[in-house]
């Protein structure tokens, strides 16, 4: 039995399936804006893919908004309701943090397009591992609205890759302090390298919530 949450309003399930198709948007778009970003610094493509990663979020925000005035006015699924909420708002959480990021790296700029390729090989990595750990969650979501007994896989994969992405930032982190890089840009270096791993931690966590979500609707 797999246990879907939606078995008769197909539009909510719809607008659900939208959003989650949204933040996995989000997370390829983020991956090309900053890896352009890491080459190439923040030049007209990447203030062109900025403003698109801004309308991603901006959709995400207003599906998000439509899918919790159904659920109220509908009077939709009342004992799982505020899991339900919870679990759209922290996918929706990652979603704005993918922006927030990259933002920040338009207003702080910090200089990664000259350092050695080992390091700007690192950087990348970090971003694909980070996309992937935010990737899984969503199928994690997928199957908590389909396949309730799948949710277990895909979180295990979450976890994993919040494990890699440590261990990238870590490397990374002690390379640029091992660098001769004046400390005020290893220290602007390090604030990114953490600022990117946050993504995988927020994943992790938002995971952890959902396996209690889960376990709450298969007892």
């Amino acid at each position: 039995m797999k246990l879907a949450l939606f078995t008769k309003n197909k539009s909510l399930e719809a607008e659900i399936d939208e959003f989650l198709d949204t933040v996995s948007q989000g997370g390829m778009l983020f991956e090309e804006t900053l890896n352009h970003f890491i080459a190439h610094g923040a030049d007209s493509i990447f203030a062109d893919r900025l403003v698109q990663l801004g309308d991603v979020e901006g959709n995400g925000d207003r599906l998000v908004k439509s899918i919790v005035r159904s659920l109220y006015s509908e009077k939709l699924i009342p004992e799982s309701r505020a899991d339900v909420l919870s679990l759209l708002q922290d996918m929706d959480h990652l979603l704005d943090l993918y922006k927030h990021i990259c933002i920040a790296a338009d207003i702080e700029r910090p200089r990664i397009d000259d350092v050695v390729d080992e390091l700007k090989t690192a950087f990348t990595e970090l971003v694909r591992v980070v996309v992937q750990s935010v990737e899984a969650l969503v199928l994690a979501a997928r199957a908590f609205f389909r396949d309730i007994h799948a949710v277990r896989d895909h979180l295990h994969k979450v976890n994993f890759l919040e494990g890699e992405a440590d261990k990238i930032s870590i490397f990374l982190k002690r390379e640029i302090f091992r660098s001769e890089f004046a400390l005020d840009r290893k220290m602007h270096l390090r604030h990114f390298v953490d600022l990117v791993d946050s993504i995988a931690d927020e994943g992790e966590d938002a995971g952890d919530w959902l396996a209690i979500y889960t376990i709450k609707r298969t007892l």
